[in-house]
């Protein structure tokens, strides 16, 4: 468990960072981080972290892609979770 929540810390992290860093880029007129990656990355588990940076920051906000995808994603990741907690502790 503890390696777990090492994990979501560190994917939660990565998120974060690689979201400021695309809206920077987007600011900047640079070269951008691919869709995606940033999907990607919410996949895995930084999904969380994510939606509440993009929120924050307003980036991505207007891409249905991201605004329903990454809450989709959310739920996914809430009911496998439940799904293994609930055949470990049943």
């Amino acid at each position: 468990m503890f390696f777990y929540i090492i994990y979501l810390i560190a994917v939660s992290l990565l998120a974060v960072i690689v979201t400021i860093h695309d809206k920077l880029s987007a600011v900047r007129k640079k070269q951008r981080v691919p869709e995606a990656t940033l999907l990607i990355i919410a996949s895995i588990g930084g999904s969380a972290a994510m939606l509440i940076t993009m929120l924050i920051i307003r980036h991505k906000t207007r891409h249905p892609k991201f605004m329903i995808g990454i809450p989709v994603i959310i739920m996914i990741q809430a009911a496998i979770i439940f799904a293994v907690w609930r055949f470990i502790y049943a």
